[in-house]
């Protein structure tokens, strides 16, 4: 796991918890690439979403995380990224799910509805887990002809 390039990011109302899952991070040899906010200034997640979905969708990295305040917001953000499959995670199932048959490729969680420790069992559920591709695989390539289909495929 200590190969894959992961980025992270969050608004202000995600600031507390990405800093602590940074911590989480490093604890697994993870080196995150931060692309802010640093402070707890009121600023807009559309600006840091879109910082690390594009990390993700043009392959400067293989996995991002995202938080602002539901997670709702920075979802909505990264999944206008071609190759981009953002998943809001509640819980571990989602998170594991979300890998396994989905891909995800950003984690994306709420600041203010998640404690610290549901977050950080969150955070290495998604990261353990592969993606089972099979069936899931030929789904994933009809996510991708749409995106083409729609103009916001590579």
């Amino acid at each position: 796991m200590s190969d894959v390039k992961i980025a992270i990011g969050s608004d202000h109302a995600g600031l507390e918890l990405k800093n602590f899952i940074k911590t989480i991070l490093a604890e697994l040899g993870l080196a995150p690439l931060d692309f802010g906010t640093d402070d707890a200034c009121s600023v807009d997640y559309p600006d840091y979403g879109e910082k690390v979905s594009m990390a993700v969708s043009t392959g400067q990295v293989q996995r991002g995380i995202l938080i602002c305040g539901t997670g709702l917001g920075m979802s909505i953000v990264a999944n206008k990224f071609p190759g981009v499959r953002a998943a809001l995670c509640h819980d571990e199932y989602t998170a594991k799910m979300s890998r396994l048959h989905n891909d995800s490729n950003i984690l994306v969680l709420g600041g203010r509805v998640l404690e610290k420790e549901l977050a950080q069992r969150i955070v290495r559920v998604w990261l353990d887990t592969p993606f089972e591709g099979g069936r899931h695989l030929r789904r994933l390539e009809k996510i991708i002809e749409l995106e083409k289909r729609l103009g916001n495929g590579s």
